[in-house]
């Protein structure tokens, strides 16, 4: 029977057919049109370099870090040993040097399974000219249409290429672009970071198992899952026996080796001035836009391989660094064990109660309308977390409240260390662990400063020509026109009381009620000017307690003011970059010499108070640099504590560094419990002592550890040349009564009420 087709259906099938060419040369329209994403002409693919990271030097040029969206090392095929070669070759692309970017079969085989068959799974069958196509310009649609559309989108690519390049110089920038486990982007990146050694050196057993692990870079990750790496590295090795790359004695021999990492932990993006480099950052994004709105040129901060000069002396941090972990660490354990079983951080304490509902989780859900006991309830739930410890990052199977509470408890850090005379920062530890706090306590945080203030008082009293030998009493005052406010002292000795403290003396020990009285005399509007000239910002209250350091400053700020007793009398600007160019040497920025700021006093003023603050470690607050410690450096400085043991402050400076050093708690709420563990000369000069001793065993900081200060001025040393104490005369005793407080305005303000 022959068979006879309607005429209909002839037309059915024509138009079915001229539909189906009609959308295919549709879909190849899209395709070239850059639809499915670019199609670079030969032009482009000539010029186009591989992302390159932004790389951080210190001043030294010693790398701190990198700043990337791909972070990889890229080498040349001199630099890849054969063997490398041919195991990658054995086993993504047999027929690499035989075919031109395309493997016909493998693209229609991708086609029918994936069109026809719905098999999403059917991937695969790209080249290594195709992979790099896809390594270069990436995929930004997906779903199976899309995987067709990109495989005729990466063969035209890939032809482009092969005509562009030799068959090495693609194998070349294959393994500089391919993205190998733990996110790592490049042959020597993989290298460095799972066998701690360049790509040169990997042996073929090692190689074997990185190519390997292309095929699924977290399943065959040699970190997380070694023995499924190992298997698939045999894969790769029998790849090699199939085409004759090695013979069978060695296969059977290779496969049978362990596979032995050597991990590369401290890599240098994670390790070293993680606040530092998130602050040149920020500074470099603005920097960014500044550049191309003035100059037209588009920078791309995370991949056109920058080269950032900045201030940073990475030795000094590293040893800033280690002094922290040494000092907070025991510190944190006596602060805990100073509150006992009834600590502030229990989950039944009104605190903890308050943290707890202040939590964003919690106010998240309450705005939700969920009841408190709901939220509590799933605040409760445990699941395992990773928290900062001093130990290190541990898991832990904890609720939402045991993690809010084991970080209300920890003691926090902000330590800055400046170059006096450029302001340059050489050290930045904005907390005691970025990964699990970004807060910046250098920068973002501002604390009360305690006695850290009382200088700049001083220098006002002095630049106001109040002698530096003028003698003050010990004994309380209830400032009337204060609603009485009465100043004490941290202790009050009977066979002080009688006692008239010169400035010098006053200052080295820290009395609170001489302070107060060098404040009237100098006037609470000229000691703010003061502190405003030496580059303090922040509001700064009108009020006598201001002698006291009730303002809230940054540790910058701090560091930025004392510069000025270091630069006789000229604060300098903190500053973090250098210099930045391209990876090929061309200058983008450099910071050029600046115009010295407005002198905040006279020279005379700053070595005054120099030789008083070298008083306070001599023989004052901060004498346990030397006592404790065996510093017998020429180190002025100032220890700070504030009410209630809430911050402790250290400011250590020579000619050559100005450093400050803040311990606290974030939550304000909570302190130290005695001041002999919160005090600033326990709680924040210990950071700089531990440091300081490096330094001195440090021998390219042997310079900076035995600067000297300037001689002062004859006239310095002549005002300045007083007994330190003095007693009062017998009428005087006669008729003073030590016990009693005085009563008196406070000069210089309106009568507050009581």
């Amino acid at each position: 029977m022959k068979w006879r087709f309607p005429g209909n259906f002839k037309k059915i099938l024509a138009i079915f057919l001229g539909s189906l060419f009609f959308l295919s040369l549709l879909f190849l329209i899209s395709v070239f049109s850059g639809f499915w994403g670019p199609l670079p002409g030969k032009k482009a693919l000539a010029s186009k370099n591989l992302d390159l990271a932004t790389v951080l030097v210190d001043h030294h040029g010693q790398t701190i870090g990198k700043l990337f969206r791909e972070d990889r090392i890229p080498i040349s095929i001199e630099d890849m040993p054969p063997h490398l070669l041919e195991a990658l070759v054995a086993t993504e692309d047999a027929r690499f040097y035989e075919h031109s970017g395309t493997d016909t079969k493998s693209l229609f085989r991708v086609f029918i399974k994936t069109i026809v068959l719905q098999n999403a799974s059917s991937g695969g069958g790209s080249t290594l000219t195709q992979q790099l196509a896809k390594n270069l310009y990436g995929r930004e649609r997906s779903g199976n249409l899309a995987l067709v559309a990109h495989k005729i989108r990466e063969s035209v690519i890939a032809s482009r290429l092969e005509e562009l390049y030799t068959k090495e110089e693609l194998l070349e920038k294959y393994l500089n672009t391919v993205s190998f486990p733990d996110n790592t982007y490049g042959i020597e990146s993989a290298s460095r970071r799972f066998f701690s050694k360049p790509a040169a050196a990997l042996t073929l057993p090692e190689a074997a198992a990185l190519i390997g692990s292309l095929k699924a870079t977290h399943t065959y990750n040699p970190r997380l899952f070694p023995e499924r790496n190992m298997q698939r590295r045999n894969v790769v090795l029998h790849q090699m026996l199939k085409y004759g790359k090695i013979d069978e004695a060695s296969y059977l021999e290779l496969s049978e080796q362990p596979l032995i990492l050597e991990l590369n932990s401290k890599r240098i993006t994670h390790d070293r001035a993680a606040y530092f480099r998130e602050q040149v950052r920020k500074e470099l994004e603005a920097w960014v836009a500044t550049f191309q709105k003035e100059n037209g040129e588009e920078i791309d901060l995370y991949r056109d391989g920058l080269i950032i000069k900045t201030t940073l002396d990475l030795d000094m941090q590293v040893m800033a660094e280690e002094s922290v972990k040494q000092h907070m660490e025991s510190l944190q354990k006596v602060f805990e064990a100073s509150y006992g079983k009834r600590a502030p951080w229990d989950k039944n304490t009104t605190l903890a109660k308050a943290v707890i509902k202040e939590s964003a989780p919690y106010k998240k859900w309450a705005a939700q309308g969920w009841p408190h006991q709901a939220i509590m309830d799933s605040l409760e739930a445990r699941s395992e977390k990773q928290i900062f410890t001093w130990q290190g990052t541990k898991k832990r199977n904890l609720s939402t409240t045991d993690s809010l509470l084991h970080y209300l408890k920890l003691i926090n850090v902000g330590w800055v260390s400046l170059d006096p005379p450029s302001g340059a920062v050489r050290t930045w530890i904005g907390g005691i662990d970025y990964d699990h706090i970004q807060y910046d306590h250098v920068v973002q945080s501002k604390r009360q400063v305690g006695s850290v203030f009382k200088p700049i008082v001083y220098a006002t009293a002095i630049e106001q020509g109040i002698p530096a030998c003028t003698y003050y009493d010990l004994r309380k005052i209830a400032y009337k026109n204060l609603g009485g406010w009465t100043p004490e002292n941290a202790s009050e000795k009977d066979d002080k009381k009688y006692m008239n403290y010169s400035m010098e003396y006053a200052l080295s020990r820290s009395v609170n009620t001489v302070s107060v009285k060098v404040m009237e005399d100098a006037g609470i509007p000229n000691v703010i000017s003061t502190a405003r000239n030496m580059g303090i910002s922040s509001p700064l209250p009108p009020v006598p307690s201001l002698a006291l350091g009730t303002a809230e400053l940054s540790v910058l700020e701090v560091a930025r003011a004392y510069t000025a007793f270091v630069n006789n009398g000229i604060p300098s600007d903190p500053y973090f970059i250098e210099e930045i160019t391209t990876n090929d040497g061309k200058v983008l920025f450099t910071r050029e010499p600046q115009q010295p700021n407005t002198a905040a006093f006279s020279k005379r003023t700053a070595q005054t108070i120099r030789e008083m603050l070298r008083s306070v470690v001599r023989e004052g607050t901060a004498s346990r640099l030397a006592g404790r410690y065996g510093i017998h450096a020429e180190i002025a400085g100032k220890t700070g504590t504030t009410q209630n043991n809430k911050d402790g402050w250290f400011v250590g400076f020579n000619p050559g560094i100005v450093s400050v050093s803040w311990v606290g708690l974030d939550d304000q709420r909570l302190g130290f419990n005695s001041t002999a563990i919160g005090q600033g000369a326990n709680s924040a000069l210990p950071l700089f002592a531990l440091w300081w001793q490096q330094l001195e065993d440090h021998r390219p900081s042997k310079a900076l550890t035995t600067a000297k200060f300037e001689t002062p001025e004859a006239e310095v040393l002549e005002a300045l040349d007083c007994k330190t104490e003095k007693r009062d005369g017998f009428f005087k005793r006669l008729f003073k009564n030590p016990n009693k407080t005085r009563n008196k305005d406070f000069k210089g303000i309106p009568n507050q009420g009581k």
